[in-house]
């Protein structure tokens, strides 16, 4: 079956996977292994992400990014707790209620942010008001930081251990969604380490699949105290693998050699380009600065209109405000073509 459009912005799921992950994952159905996550597979993913995060990490793989984020949460929260976010966070937006259901009723309170992100100043103020210790009320239980954004920004380690310490100040854990870690880490060029547990990170929702796996997350664990009850959590849940070597074996190749690094800064040159070529022409306007491998930018009707007649396929957002996405395997050749004609309606316009 061949597609109609010419290429796909819409999102990174739409991409495929790298081939060295799915190398891994024929290799690894050749003979047998120990099943439920005790094969080697799994072992090697614990050792690269405790050597990636020099520190003793816990490791649980898992099948989906709405899974990694729920069962994470599941770990921090009482069903009468509060998990406070960003408006436009993946947990609260578009995960139908998982987190909730994984946590047995807890409260999502979201806060608003200017490009995707929170302020210390907003959480403070939002934790002023939340009723700590009046029984009516939810009670503060985690914080949940999106890195990269859902507006395609980079919280830098300094922002994530200001926000984490005021989290940590009122008893709360800090949890991050990571479903696109690897282009965060990739535009910082930062060690892990310094984004994540060294700035309060305690929990993060490593995400593999859109940076270049088929169908592979991880849960990891920075305080070894919190993962305690996760193994039953995940199991009640449905998602330990049975052949569990499957995730292990993805995530292992991506893994390996900095592939997920690499694979992350092509995302992220794609974008950059894309960025800038669509905000020399007139009348656009970027919304939000590019920081990983999303671009919102506004465009005229005619230009939008005439690209999707062409082939290419978007997100439109509110209004005139289009969302394009690049991903591990985007072609340069592909954006080039885009840039070329998006100039040419707009000379016509």
């Amino acid at each position: 079956m061949t597609n109609t459009f010419i290429h796909d912005f819409r999102s990174d799921n739409v991409a495929g996977a790298a081939p060295e992950v799915v190398n891994a994952l024929a290799a690894a159905a050749i003979g047998s292994a120990d099943p439920y996550g005790q094969d080697p597979l799994t072992a090697s993913v614990t050792r690269r992400l405790s050597a990636l995060f020099e520190a003793e990490v816990t490791v649980f793989p898992v099948a989906t990014g709405t899974a990694a984020n729920a069962l994470a949460l599941s770990a921090l929260v009482p069903p009468y707790g509060a998990v406070y976010c960003h408006q436009e966070s993946h947990i609260h937006v578009d995960e139908c209620g998982a987190p909730e259901m994984a946590t047995g009723g807890a409260k999502l309170v979201p806060l608003a942010g200017e490009g995707g992100k929170l302020t210390p100043a907003a959480l403070t103020a939002a934790l002023a008001g939340a009723g700590i210790g009046v029984v009516h009320r939810v009670q503060p239980a985690a914080l949940s930081l999106t890195q990269a954004t859902e507006a395609g920004t980079v919280y830098r380690p300094q922002e994530v251990a200001a926000l984490s310490d005021v989290a940590h100040a009122h008893g709360m854990a800090v949890h991050m969604d990571g479903a696109r870690f690897a282009n965060a880490v990739a535009r910082l060029g930062c060690a892990p380490a310094e984004v994540t547990w060294k700035a309060g990170v305690d929990v993060l929702s490593l995400g593999g699949t859109k940076g270049g796996c088929l169908a592979a997350e991880a849960v990891v664990f920075f305080n070894p105290a919190l993962a305690e009850d996760f193994g039953f959590l995940r199991k009640r849940a449905g998602h330990l693998v049975s052949k569990g070597r499957f995730l292990s074996a993805q995530l292992d190749a991506w893994l390996a050699d900095d592939l997920w690094l690499r694979l992350a800064r092509h995302a992220n040159a794609m974008a950059d380009r894309l960025s800038q070529g669509l905000a020399a022409l007139p009348g656009a306007e970027l919304a939000y600065p590019v920081e990983a491998n999303e671009v919102f930018v506004r465009l005229p009707a005619a230009v939008a209109d005439g690209l999707e007649a062409a082939g290419y396929r978007f997100y439109r957002w509110e209004g005139d405000l289009l969302r394009l996405v690049t991903a591990f395997d985007t072609p340069q050749a592909v954006v080039n073509s885009f840039l070329k004609i998006a100039k040419d309606l707009s000379e016509k316009a």
